[in-house]
């Protein structure tokens, strides 16, 4: 049931995204925003909730989130409503709103979700002196460099 809720809240954060960011620009008719909103929230859940939330995170999840968005509405976009330059204004404002639902889904997510599967990630340390090491020694071959000796 948890999975469903999280479902209707991303389509419904998709549907009033592209309402706002395709109906101010275009006439996009409901079944162009239908059709958007199904395609990122399921595209969006598949991939950035199920895959890349628990192995990479908040942060790359919400990045995916914003570029799926993004590419989608521009991609399709441009296909459907026959406007090249002034849907990336429309694309923009969507996927900034549906990324602003999304922090929200996905700390819902980690919390409910993921807490038995927290990793430990194993920090690099670099050490703070060069990275280098000198060799002195002395030629053994002097009679090869010396010209006064040949």
């Amino acid at each position: 049931m948890k999975h469903i809720s999280i479902i209707i809240v991303k389509f419904i954060s998709c549907m009033i995204a592209f309402a706002i960011g395709l109906d101010l620009f275009f006439d996009a008719t409901f079944v162009d925003i239908l059709s958007f909103s199904a395609f990122v929230t399921v595209a969006s859940y598949i991939l950035g909730d199920r895959i890349i939330l628990p192995a990479l995170g908040n942060k790359a999840a919400t990045a995916f989130d914003f570029i799926l968005a993004y590419m989608s509405v521009w991609i399709f976009g441009t296909i459907l409503l026959n406007n090249y330059m002034q849907i990336a204004w429309g694309s923009i404002l969507s996927a900034t709103i549906i990324t602003g639902v999304e922090v929200l889904v996905h700390r819902y997510s980690l919390a409910h979700f993921f807490q038995n599967r927290t990793r430990t990630v194993k920090r690099t340390e670099f050490r703070k002196g060069f990275a280098y090491g000198t060799e002195f020694a002395e030629e053994h071959d002097s009679d090869i460099h010396d010209p006064q000796k040949k």
